[in-house]
């Protein structure tokens, strides 16, 4: 970064930021590359079957022509393929919903209704936050357990009358 320019202080202040901010930019992408924006959240598509691949494969296509030459033909054409992915994308959720039903139904189910308890406790999991606390020596603490204990230590003190310039901290 240093040899990246010339820093001088007798230029004026928004030229000098404007070559150091330039400079910044440049090396950070050299250095860890660019993205293009964050990971989209994945579709809920384990139902899906031939017939609704076809339709919304459809669909897209007359959505291109129609963004391409907004005639009446164009506009119709999207219009019937989206009643028709529609549709499609309606009857194939329904028949695998009541599959799925069916299956939860008998006794090989019941392991499916748990892996999928499993599954949706994880995915509500707030993974975004940081979660530690400090105990009463200062010591930061992690796992779920040991901050569970100090927050009832700390309640407990709390209710007990004991209350007298405890910092949760």
């Amino acid at each position: 970064m240093l040899g990246e320019g010339p820093w001088e202080e007798g230029e004026d202040a928004d030229d000098m930021w404007l070559k150091m901010a330039t400079c910044v930019r440049k090396v950070a992408s050299e250095v860890f590359g660019v993205s293009r924006g964050g990971k989209q959240e994945g579709k809920d598509t384990w139902w899906w079957n031939d017939e609704v691949q076809r339709a919304i494969k459809e669909k897209k296509e007359c959505f291109k022509r129609l963004h391409l030459d907004k005639i009446a033909a164009n506009i119709e054409g999207y219009k019937l393929a989206k009643r028709v992915a529609k549709r499609a994308v309606s009857v194939a959720k329904g028949k695998a919903y009541d599959d799925l039903y069916q299956r939860l139904g008998t006794k090989e189910g019941k392991k499916d209704i748990y892996r999928m308890a499993r599954i949706r406790e994880r995915k509500t999991r707030d993974i975004n936050q940081i979660k530690c606390i400090k105990d009463g020596t200062d010591r930061l603490l992690v796992k779920d357990e040991d901050i569970m204990d100090r927050w009832r230590e700390y309640f407990d003190k709390l209710f007990n009358g004991e209350s007298e310039g405890l910092p949760l901290s």
